[in-house]
């Protein structure tokens, strides 16, 4: 994959090793990769992007909570 230039969240750890990184890869693609293992890229649509965003602002992916 070409050199891509990522974007942080704004919700990341100020030590920046906890975050979510997103870079576009083009007219319509984007990758997708956790800064902790930043060689492991997850390629995708922006249009997938999209969904998985809203997705998260839903509440849909949340996992259990702890007491």
């Amino acid at each position: 994959m070409p050199e891509l230039k990522w974007l942080k969240s704004s919700f990341s750890e100020a030590s920046g090793n906890a975050c979510v990184e997103v870079a576009a890869t083009g007219t319509s693609g984007m990758a997708l990769r956790e800064s902790e293992d930043p060689d492991r890229v997850l390629p995708l649509s922006r249009s997938a992007l999209g969904a998985l965003v809203r997705g998260v602002k839903a509440g849909e992916f949340e996992g259990p909570r702890s007491s």
